[in-house]
């Protein structure tokens, strides 16, 4: 039952940044491409993590991916802030 869920949770996460990267192209915002690395690197960690031969829980490198995966977002988030605060050119 975990096998089985654990890979629903792998899919899930994929599809995620498949549905971010289409809503990059169709609109052309950086935070959607940040938010598709996130999702990837949530399903590289997903994947490590389920191989029974790398899944040894106490060393925690399994989950590296998972933190760079929320610095993605945490940037992301920051770049997309400071974008917008950026002052408009006045149109003479």
């Amino acid at each position: 039952m975990i096998e089985l869920l654990s890979g629903a949770l792998l899919l899930s996460y994929a599809i995620a940044g498949v549905h971010f990267l289409r809503s990059w192209k169709r609109t052309g915002d950086r935070l959607f491409v940040h938010f598709a690395i996130a999702f990837w690197l949530f399903t590289l960690n997903q994947l490590a993590s389920s191989i029974p031969v790398v899944a040894d829980e106490t060393s925690g490198y399994e989950y590296l991916l998972r933190v760079l995966g929320f610095i993605v977002i945490i940037v992301a988030i920051i770049d997309k802030k400071l974008r917008n605060e950026q002052p408009a050119l006045a149109v003479r």
